[in-house]
């Protein structure tokens, strides 16, 4: 794991709040030696101890398990977009409007085809999702109570809410959403 620099990245994510290795330790019940050594990759916490620390910091545990990545242009070209889905199925896909994964919100393009589900089941996630509906009309379900939105609507879907967005119609939709944390 030192290959990860967890600890670095523990100590960044706490300076960053402006807190002493003290303070965290009051507020995970680690002691402050063990956050130390920790935060200078002497020992390889568990994921427990994680789980403690990534809350008591309010980062998503798996920000500390990826690799640092060069710093990449800040624009996204639309012909390099990284595209999620199978484009050679009638499935939606997702395209990464940020570069990566690696900020704190993510903002992607979901285009759904005609007469289909983003999902079969309705999905969840950890953070707010908002949603600005570019193209077409569409129903989206949540907590099981639908709601259409036209062109240029948009909408809040609160943090671990249920959802399924639907295209009835024989036109591609298009939904530009932002997600916070990341979760693709």
């Amino acid at each position: 794991m030192d290959e990860l620099e967890i600890g670095k990245k523990v100590r960044n994510y706490r300076t960053e709040r402006k807190m002493t290795i003290r303070e965290l330790a009051q507020q995970t019940g680690l002691t402050a030696s063990m956050l130390s050594q920790i935060e200078r990759d002497l020992v390889n916490p568990s994921i427990n101890t994680m789980k403690l620390i990534a809350g008591v910091l309010g980062v998503p545990m798996f920000r500390f398990f990826k690799e640092d990545m060069p710093v990449q242009d800040l624009v996204v070209r639309r012909d390099m977009r990284k595209t999620i889905g199978r484009p050679e199925h009638k499935d939606v896909s997702y395209d990464l409007l940020t570069p990566d994964t690696l900020g704190s919100i993510e903002f992607c393009l979901m285009c759904i085809p005609p007469d289909s589900n983003s999902a079969d089941v309705s999905q969840t996630h950890t953070g707010e999702e908002v949603a600005y509906v570019d193209e077409g009309d569409v129903e989206v379900v949540i907590a099981g109570v639908p709601y259409e939105l036209h062109a240029g609507d948009s909408i809040r879907i609160p943090q671990l809410t249920e959802h399924t967005w639907r295209n009835k119609t024989d036109q591609t939709v298009k939904v530009i959403f932002a997600l916070s944390p990341p979760s693709f």
